[in-house]
């Protein structure tokens, strides 16, 4: 039975590192005094250690041990043999070449199947869409493949940002890179702007937070989903 909260950030605006989701996090992890933290994300300038020393300063409130990935002698085991599992945010494309690289796809897709409480943000989110295709980041490293673990029918994309309307911006925006992604791929893709997340239940996907969420399909115009909408249906 799955047991996830997906979420667009780790940290809104004004606010420390994670408070916002310790009610959530609280409760997905309430019988599970220590949980096992992926760091994998951070490119450079954070060390897999100072990221996992972060987030346990920031559980500590909510009395939930923190041990890294990084610290076990087989990471496969550790994730088998996981009461609770968190994947912080990073770069999506360094997080997934880690995690194949490590020998985790499957353990790790296999964990959450069967029950184990996930958390993700940003790039934690975004590894558990069919692929990573909708992530904002740079492909800085090149993964086996852009396949993910799939727990949810459709891409997502974290940090969703509303384009301004008299911005003198000549770049792109974000609707404008979904919808290149629509022209070659059918997969919907939900916009998660921050402050909002995904929880999923078993067989339950429920929009949560105080925001709406846009959603893309390829050949129809956007649909702005409430806070509270069953996901469930974005795939069938």
């Amino acid at each position: 039975m799955l047991h996830c909260i997906l979420a667009s950030t780790s940290t809104v605006y004004g606010k420390p590192f994670l408070n916002y989701l310790l009610p959530e996090i609280d409760k997905l992890f309430k019988n599970n005094s220590e949980i096992i933290f992926i760091p994998f994300a951070q490119p450079g300038g954070i060390s897999c250690s100072d990221y996992t020393a972060k987030v346990s300063d920031a559980l500590a409130p909510i009395d939930i041990k923190v041990r890294g990935l990084h610290e076990f002698e087989s990471p496969i085991d550790a994730i088998s043999k996981a009461n609770g599992i968190f994947v912080g945010g990073g770069n999506t494309f360094v997080l997934l070449k880690t995690i194949y690289d490590l020998g985790l796809f499957k353990p790790l897709q296999d964990a959450l199947k069967n029950g184990v409480p996930y958390m993700g943000t940003s790039a934690g989110t975004n590894i558990c869409g069919p692929t990573i295709c909708t992530t904002n980041d740079m492909p800085i490293v090149y993964p086996p493949s852009f396949e993910s673990i799939g727990i949810v029918p459709f891409q997502i994309n974290p940090h969703f940002i509303d384009a301004e309307e008299n911005s003198t911006h000549m770049g792109e925006n974000r609707e404008t890179r979904i919808a290149e992604y629509l022209y070659h791929n059918n997969t919907p893709v939900l916009g998660l702007r921050e402050g909002s997340f995904i929880e999923i239940k078993g067989d339950s996907i429920t929009l949560k937070g105080p925001l709406s969420a846009p959603l893309f399909r390829s050949g129809s115009k956007k649909e702005e989903l409430p806070t509270g909408s069953d996901l469930k249906i974005i795939g069938l």
